[in-house]
């Protein structure tokens, strides 16, 4: 079994068992009254052979279906989602295994963010002394495959990163809808040999995504075995509505055979309620839904419950992340999902704050510690997120894998036992008897075995200042020049001969000829 991640021994309930059944019920219910509001017949005719009473609809120009999905059809679907579930690798020993009947925790990135936000340090002389002092600045820049392909480089190196989605919204001029996916999906395969999942925003490249991931597992039967990928599909449109287009890519999904995440991310205090029964029963029916119509494309299909819920702000109705109201949903969302036996993919570490600093070092670290302790099996958005999720920082990723690794830390658990206690006692007694009575020489040793922690690495020489951007940004060069882990050339070749639409500059071997 892979060690990536993080166990969690005793997982958080939020809920009683009492509060658990009781939101079952009230999803299941939601289910059949008011139902669920369909914009895709295929799905339709999938709930309807289940006994799901349908009434055709009109919203605007758009044909639609009132959806009853009776309980038992539900409960059906649920039986048979299997709760493990592999996400593969290029290097096996990086694969993430997720089974909802154990407490393992998952850490990755997200979301596509529309500006990466470099640190570049400037220099300044102070007006009284004339000292010179370097100082962080912040700069903007525009989302590229160039700079995807850095933040997966980086991704690859960061140690307590396990998974990978890419955060950054390519807006190259030759990149269309006609050949993101292909080209998102190679940058970041090519930069990093760990679990990469993504949402495809043409049906029509699906197939163009399985054909180079088979390349790169070695065949159909192989990808299934080694899922080098995995995807996103954000079914439910909040309020408790199925999207046509997307209910299209995960049915496809489904009968591939490949993971696929239901990602429902209603906003409290506007769509959908801002009280915790409300919201948790609510994005509970709509993962149920997701995962309903998965199951009956296909029984047995690799399914993640995904809830992303957030909380709006009242003043704007921005989202926001960094406030309590989100660890309570998303602590009771991963609890559903153990309850219902389902792998469960979640959300920690966004920063409501613009840029790196106190604010964002909060409320980073008010979800990074809150939310594992549920025990979600994935837990995305956690490394550089800034303004909710419309910006990546580099800088704010390398301080959120330090963050992260104090997080796994904290979750260890007790060294307490029979045989720690008898070299307890040798201890105190040698040190007892030497001439210092001092512990260091041990302490050290555990050091260097990494049985305690070392500390924050980020910690400035000056008395007057910060440097922990300046000196993140440091590391970022360095990791920048490091050796890339790009796929053999063979595999490239092949890939570009057979993948239609995937730009020749993101060969690193150069043109196929």
């Amino acid at each position: 079994m892979s060690d990536r991640g993080v166990n969690v021994p005793n997982p958080y309930n939020r809920l009683s068992k009492e509060q658990v059944e009781l939101i079952d019920k009230t999803s299941l219910e939601l289910l059949q009254h008011p139902g669920i509001l369909c914009y895709h017949e295929e799905s339709v005719d999938l709930f309807e052979k289940t006994g799901a009473i349908i009434k055709k609809t009109k919203e605007g120009e758009h044909d639609a279906w009132w959806v009853s999905i009776p309980p038992g059809a539900v409960k059906e679907a649920l039986e048979t989602a299997p709760s493990k579930i592999f996400l593969g690798a290029r290097n096996p020993e990086n694969r993430v295994i997720l089974d909802a009947e154990n407490t393992r925790v998952y850490f990755g990135t997200g979301s596509e963010t529309n500006y990466w936000l470099e640190v570049e340090p400037e220099t300044y002389i102070s007006r009284e002394s004339k000292d010179e002092r370097v100082f962080p600045v912040m700069k903007k820049k525009r989302g590229s495959l160039e700079l995807l392909c850095q933040s997966a480089h980086l991704a690859e190196q960061f140690e307590n990163l396990d998974f990978f989605i890419r955060n950054v919204n390519v807006q190259d001029d030759d990149i269309s809808t006609e050949n993101k996916d292909v080209n998102v999906f190679f940058a970041s395969l090519n930069h990093l040999t760990k679990p990469v999942i993504g949402g495809v925003a043409d049906i029509g490249q699906l197939k163009e995504v399985v054909k180079m991931a088979e390349i790169i597992a070695g065949g159909r039967d192989q990808l299934r075995k080694n899922p080098v990928v995995a995807f996103i599909t954000s079914v439910i449109k909040s309020p408790l509505q199925v999207v046509a287009e997307t209910s299209e890519k995960l049915i496809a999904i489904a009968r591939l055979g490949l993971p696929v995440v239901i990602s429902t991310s209603p906003q409290g205090g506007s769509t959908a309620p801002i009280d915790d029964v409300g919201m948790i029963a609510q994005v509970n029916a709509e993962a149920l839904a997701g995962i309903t119509i998965n199951q009956l494309a296909n029984p047995g299909a690799p399914v993640i419950y995904g809830a992303v819920p957030v909380r709006a702000r009242m003043d704007d109705l921005h989202d926001m992340y960094g406030v309590p109201e989100f660890c309570h949903y998303t602590m009771a969302c991963a609890q559903m999902a153990r309850y219902y036996k389902v792998p469960c993919y979640s959300t920690a570490g966004v920063g409501d704050a613009k840029v790196p600093g106190i604010q964002a070092t909060m409320e980073k670290m008010l979800t990074h510690t809150m939310v594992p302790l549920s025990a979600p099996g994935l837990i995305h958005y956690s490394f550089g997120l800034l303004d909710k999720t419309q910006t990546f920082c580099p800088e704010q990723a390398l301080l959120d894998n330090h963050q992260i690794g104090m997080i796994k830390f904290l979750q260890r658990e007790s060294n307490v036992n029979s045989d720690t206690v008898e070299n307890v006692k040798k201890v105190v007694e040698e040190v007892m008897h030497s001439p210092y009575r001092m512990y260091a020489r041990y302490a050290r040793g555990m050091l260097r075995r990494g049985e305690i922690f070392s500390g924050f690495p980020f910690e400035g020489e000056l008395e007057d200042q910060d440097q922990t951007l300046l000196l993140a940004h440091e590391r970022i060069k360095e990791m920048g020049k490091t050796v890339q882990k790009h796929l053999p050339e063979e595999t490239c070749r092949r890939i570009f001969d057979a993948v239609p639409g995937l730009l020749p500059r993101l060969n690193p071997y150069g043109e196929v000829k």
